[in-house]
């Protein structure tokens, strides 16, 4: 049991069936508030944000589809976690509400043991979201000095609702995260999260866990003396070839030619500099000595 009561409402239109999902909840401390239909299920979502919402599929005004959609285009509500009890069964419907964001689908009929688990791993990994986010939404995942320099804001878009998504791939691109690592630690399904971030910004999930990668390369491979082995493995990635690759489509030239050409460029820079500092600087000329009749002094 949890120590602060958690809030869940509960979609469904028909009342025989709402009322015993309620006096389960109830029986195990849950705090509950019920609508027996989509529409006013959805204003008491977006009044009391609860925890969590159990929602039935198919009802007259708006069916849970519609209210699942609603709740993912608002920020506010966009990470509830959301859970589809129905007595329709079959593949195309719990694609779809995959592909939606539900977190879960269950089938009527379900038994107690079942709903309650269900509902506990939902709200344990939205616990565990939450707990991630406290502690590393300022901070960027240990790493080199030179990789933490990167502002991330010049290569992350500045989306309010996807902030959370650019939060967590700075935190851990280095770790070899997928798109589907990100969906899960947000509370997205993958499919549903990939589509909406490509809507949002142009890229696909994956792209932008790259991009962030590739620009983390460019500041290794300028500034230490790590080899592209090294610096593959410290970006996430298990195969140096795939890797070389990537790099290649992004910046053009593989890593090796990238770095002696910017190392070379960095060196002829540093020389320039040198040049116009002596100039600037001629070194001091060299005492001449004069001889008098009283002696030898220098000027």
């Amino acid at each position: 049991m949890y120590e602060i009561s958690k809030k869940i409402i509960v979609i469904d239109h028909d009342a025989f069936s709402r009322n015993l999902i309620l006096d389960c909840l109830q029986s195990e401390g849950y705090d509950t508030i019920s609508a027996e239909n989509g529409m006013m299920g959805l204003e008491l979502i977006k009044q009391y944000l609860p925890d969590l919402v159990i929602c039935d599929l198919v009802m007259p005004d708006m069916d849970g589809y519609t209210v699942l959609s609603n709740l993912r285009e608002d920020s506010l509500t966009a990470i509830i976690p959301f859970i589809f009890l129905t007595a329709i069964n079959t593949k195309e419907s719990l694609r779809k509400a995959m592909e939606l964001g539900a977190d879960d689908y269950l089938t009527k009929p379900v038994t107690t043991n079942e709903l309650l688990r269900a509902i506990a791993i939902r709200l344990q990994k939205q616990a565990l979201f939450r707990y991630w986010y406290t502690t590393n939404s300022h901070q960027l995942a240990p790493a080199e000095l030179l990789t933490k320099s990167v502002n991330s804001q010049s290569i992350f878009p500045i989306i309010p609702n996807l902030k959370n998504v650019f939060d967590y791939i700075e935190a851990n691109y280095q770790e070899g995260i997928t798109s589907s690592d990100v969906a899960e630690a947000v509370g997205y399904s993958s499919a549903y999260l990939t589509h909406q971030v490509a809507k949002q910004t142009g890229k696909p999930i994956n792209a932008w866990i790259v991009k962030r990668r590739m620009v983390a390369a460019l500041a290794l491979l300028k500034n230490t003396h790590q080899t592209i082995e090294e610096i593959a493995a410290k970006l996430g990635y298990q195969n140096t070839c795939h890797f070389s690759r990537q790099f290649r489509q992004h910046h053009g030239l593989s890593p090796t030619h990238w770095r002696k050409k910017h190392q070379l460029t960095s060196s002829s820079t540093n020389t320039r500099l040198q040049f116009i500092k002596n100039e600037n600087n001629p070194p001091l000329a060299k005492p001449v000595p004069v001889v008098s009749t009283t002696g030898t002094s220098f000027k």
